[in-house]
């Protein structure tokens, strides 16, 4: 069995048991919603008639109030140096339907915050000791390089210095070569 339901301007289909997002809804979570259906199908009879359908309730549970994903609103008019960029978040609400007609669904009960606190500080305890297990096997491995690095730096020759050509002299700036020049003059001397 599943309903076609009408929230917010737009249409959906549904079963007992499903999780849609549908435009917020005035409710706080844990609350119970009614939603209006538009259609209902019960294998082979089917409810057209949108007041016939109405009286079959469609019952939800909200799960979360949240907002969606950031889209971008971008205006442009060619030639006007007109450009406006904006971003727009829509606020939402997800549902469960627990129940369309007579067939039923068992929601969840919402998870409480204390409960989420707990779960996390004992993944935090659980995650301390491999942390700690981790940056020990660390150390011996780069205890172990260290020997091995030493052989290599003390292994390499340094580089040979290269000897001034004829090239390299006429190609220095007169500057230069009157410093030289200068230089050796007073080496003579």
């Amino acid at each position: 069995m599943y309903a076609i339901v009408k929230t917010g301007g737009k249409q959906y289909k549904v079963c007992p048991g499903d999780k849609i997002n549908i435009e917020k809804l005035p409710a706080a979570v844990g609350d119970k919603v009614t939603l209006d259906a538009i259609c209902i199908v019960d294998g082979e009879k089917t409810e057209l008639d949108p007041q016939a359908a109405a009286q079959t309730p469609v019952e939800a549970v909200v799960l979360e109030q949240f907002k969606d994903k950031k889209k971008i609103v971008f205006k442009f008019k060619k030639r006007k140096n007109y450009k406006r960029l904006r971003g727009h978040r829509q606020e939402l609400t997800r549902v469960q339907i627990t129940a369309v007609g007579s067939e039923k669904f068992e929601a969840p009960k919402p998870k409480k915050a204390a409960a989420k606190k707990d779960a996390a500080k004992a993944d935090d305890a659980k995650k301390a000791p491999a942390k700690a297990d981790a940056a020990k096997a660390s150390e011996k491995k780069t205890a172990a390089k260290k020997p091995a690095a030493a052989k290599d730096e003390a292994a390499k020759k340094p580089a040979a210095k290269k000897t001034a050509t004829k090239k390299d002299d006429a190609e220095k700036k007169p500057a230069a070569k009157k410093a030289q020049a200068s230089a050796e003059k007073a080496e003579e001397e």
